[in-house]
């Protein structure tokens, strides 16, 4: 698990993110994280099937699908979907994999730990990023 100051260091340096479950519906805290997220400079990269786009930027079905690298994919699906969403970032070489409050895999993280990807679970990014960085 990565400690405060990791993190800080990766939010500074950090510059595309990948929302794997990103809505489209302002309500949901999908939306209202990853739009924060955005007007504090970072592109967000929705990755939803069921959307064409969110926040003005192309929607992709599958991480897989996303043509640009990832730094962070930060994840809002149900805990049973994290492995695989995991496997795949390890795959695609993303720096970081972010689970949302709520979203948590031991497993999965061991996974990605092991093969150098950074790994917080359960936490909230706009949390986060408002601590450390403002």
């Amino acid at each position: 698990m990565m400690n405060s100051e990791q993190i800080s260091e990766l939010l500074s340096s950090a510059k595309t993110i990948a929302v794997v479950g990103l809505s489209d519906k302002p309500w949901r805290p999908s939306f209202g994280v990853s739009a924060y997220m955005q007007k504090q400079g970072y592109r967000i990269i929705p990755v939803n099937p069921n959307i064409t786009e969110s926040l003005g930027e192309k929607a992709y079905k599958r991480l897989e699908d996303i043509p640009d690298h990832i730094d962070i994919v930060n994840i809002f699906r149900q805990p049973s979907e994290v492995g695989s969403i995991v496997d795949t970032a390890i795959r695609l070489g993303a720096r970081c994999i972010w689970m949302q409050e709520g979203v948590d895999d031991a497993a999965a993280a061991r996974r990605a730990e092991a093969a150098g990807v950074s790994v917080v679970e359960n936490r909230c990014i706009l949390k986060y990023h408002r601590r450390l960085m403002d």
